[in-house]
């Protein structure tokens, strides 16, 4: 698993260490100029507890057998890039309510060092730390898209319905109006708190509910895509394939190809195992009359790993095996490694283009 720290960052840290330096220099006058690196060290210390929170994220998900790709920190906190859907809804809400409740975890623990720890810069940075990863902990749990707390109320009303694509459309919707209700912070500041609201109120407000709305209308987005993905199977799109030698001309390996009704070559060797498929559009560029100078080699690729797959892959998984080796045509083996057939990918393209989304 990788840990990515993305050049935005640096922003919000920058903007971090700048908000916070009137307030150091009321606790710490006499720093000076460094007042800035106080702050930005609150901001590194602010970071490695969305760490925490994202990597609580992760571990839950592969306690539960997900594979994890990456935890990356942006400007806005952080993401947990976890292969694959949770296929339950229990499995969802754990891995989505653990990373709000570690984040309160965090705020409860610094909240108890506020006891301990002498007047002075560590006891701002206690008690500033506990206030943000509340608030970050809180926040995450608001019921919406694409928050913690959007996939916890997925969860709830997927368990309900036994329906997770109504559940994310719910979750969705939910997270669309909660980036309207973003908008309106700069004004409750004003009417409900009595504080003027500065530009900086204004511009957090907007880039927030963009990215609730964003991100909640991926989620729903994703969603119509995963609904598709059950009619991809392997079996029911592979051609009907044709397994031939090496060094068979073009020109018969094609018309055995078509008395066969034969939807693919592939090239064996002697014992029967596959060893390269032959490309559609390379024996369709080739001339006829060349066709019979021509070996069956010469217009094959070799089949290295990934372009062999199980005939028995469907839906995501199949759409992920072809994502990681991208190719015009694939070989479809049996369990036993028998020759199935031939899987082309526009043919699951037309699937999924055709399926009920």
């Amino acid at each position: 698993m990788d840990v990515l720290v993305r050049s935005s960052w640096l922003i919000i840290a920058a903007v971090i260490a700048i908000l916070l330096a009137p307030r150091i220099d009321v606790i710490a006058p006499g720093l000076g100029e460094l007042v800035y690196v106080a702050g930005f060290a609150f901001a590194v210390l602010l970071y490695l507890s969305v760490l925490l929170h994202e990597i609580s994220h992760a571990l839950m998900a592969k306690a539960f057998g997900f594979n994890v790709k990456a935890v990356t920190l942006h400007f806005l906190g952080g993401v947990t890039e976890i292969e694959g859907e949770a296929d339950t809804a229990a499995r969802e809400f754990w891995i989505a309510v653990v990373g709000p409740l570690t984040s309160i975890g965090v705020a409860a623990a610094a909240f108890g060092l506020t006891f301990v720890t002498p007047d002075g810069l560590l006891l701002f940075a206690c008690e500033a730390l506990a206030f943000a990863n509340l608030a970050v902990g809180v926040l995450n749990l608001l019921p919406g898209l694409p928050l913690d707390g959007g996939r916890v109320f997925r969860a709830l009303v997927w368990a309900i319905t036994r329906r997770p694509f109504l559940a994310t459309q719910v979750a969705g919707w939910a997270g669309r109006v909660l980036a309207v209700l973003a908008l309106t912070y700069p004004f409750v500041l004003q009417s409900v708190l009595a504080v003027e609201p500065t530009v900086f109120d204004y511009a957090i407000a907007v880039i927030v509910a963009l990215f609730l709305y964003s991100g909640a209308t991926q989620a729903m987005a994703a969603a119509k895509v995963r609904r598709r993905l059950p009619h991809l199977r392997a079996r029911t799109l592979a051609r009907r394939v044709l397994a031939v030698r090496e060094e068979m001309p073009l020109a018969e390996a094609v018309r055995r190809a078509q008395q066969d009704r034969a939807g693919g070559l592939v090239v064996v060797r002697s014992d029967g195992v596959p060893s390269a498929i032959v490309s559609e559009q390379a024996v369709l560029a080739t001339p006829d009359e060349r066709r019979a100078w021509m070996s069956v080699g010469s217009v094959a690729r070799r089949l290295s790993q990934g372009l062999t797959l199980s005939a028995d892959l469907e839906g995501e998984e199949l759409v992920r095996a072809m994502q990681a080796t991208p190719a015009a045509e694939y070989v479809l083996v049996n369990d036993d490694g028998s020759l199935y057939g031939i899987l082309v990918a526009t043919d699951v393209d037309q699937a999924f283009n055709t399926a009920d989304g």
